[in-house]
């Protein structure tokens, strides 16, 4: 069942979306060749408790860290490491904050150093993705409204959108309904309504769109090995249009 959220909740998730944002924006100025993934965890956890909140994905189904931090071919839910970044490595950082019981979910892509011509169209093409995305969640669409517009895009440029992940809707539980597609016709799914809030998060490969898993249970990788890139806001469906909750 889709929970549509009252003026006032969005203002609470609102607010957990500014300190998530504000957070993503301290990373930006700390990407760079040396700097591991783990460090970056450890400040995103200070940080966000620091500001009065908590991370909502440390714990959750056991997860034991506070962000996702994807670095290359991980596509999704990769592990903080204290393996140093290098000069041309992407990585996605994704977190989740909970403030109030209120929650608000974000993952954005960095490059690291000097990246080559085809990561960095990676990543402003699957940022474009997003905001193609966002452009269509207004009243009266449909999902499927956006799923087109993101592959379209998408595909467009020659990448590939993972279907296997998806964005969902969020509220006082990090996933509910709707499922959220980044791929498939237009015209189609649930109409969009004042009140909805949901994430749209397209992870698009340069090439093959399939996964595969780690052992550990949770890092989603590309099955070629190609580079992968994600996106991510969590957005609410007004009168006057999609509100980005987590905007940086």
């Amino acid at each position: 069942m889709i929970t549509i959220k009252t003026k006032e909740q969005i203002a609470k998730m609102q607010a957990a979306g500014e300190i998530l944002a504000a957070c993503h924006r301290e990373i930006a100025k700390m990407i760079r060749p040396g700097i591991t993934s783990q460090e970056i965890d450890q400040f995103a956890e200070k940080f966000i408790r620091d500001h009065g909140a908590t991370p909502e994905q440390k714990g959750y189904n056991g997860y034991p860290y506070a962000t996702c931090a994807s670095v290359n071919d991980v596509i999704c839910h990769g592990f903080p490491k204290p393996e140093p970044l290098k000069d041309g490595d992407i990585v996605t950082i994704d977190m989740v904050v909970n403030l109030d019981g209120w929650l608000a979910d974000s993952a954005w892509s960095y490059g690291v150093g000097t990246v080559s011509e085809e990561a960095d169209k990676l990543m402003r093409v699957t940022k474009e993705s997003l905001y193609k995305g966002i452009e269509q969640s207004v009243i009266g669409n449909r999902l499927g409204d956006i799923a087109n517009a993101i592959q379209t895009h998408a595909e467009a440029a020659n990448l590939a959108v993972v279907r296997e992940f998806i964005g969902h809707g969020i509220g006082q539980i990090m996933h509910e309904e709707p499922q959220v597609l980044h791929y498939g016709p237009a015209g189609r799914g649930t109409r969009l309504k004042e009140g909805m809030v949901f994430t749209i998060e397209p992870m698009l490969n340069i090439g093959d769109w399939r996964s595969k898993l780690d052992s550990d249970g949770w890092t989603a990788r590309t099955r070629d090995g190609s580079l992968s890139a994600q996106y991510e806001h969590t957005i609410a469906i007004t009168a006057d249009g999609p509100i980005i909750l987590t905007k940086q």
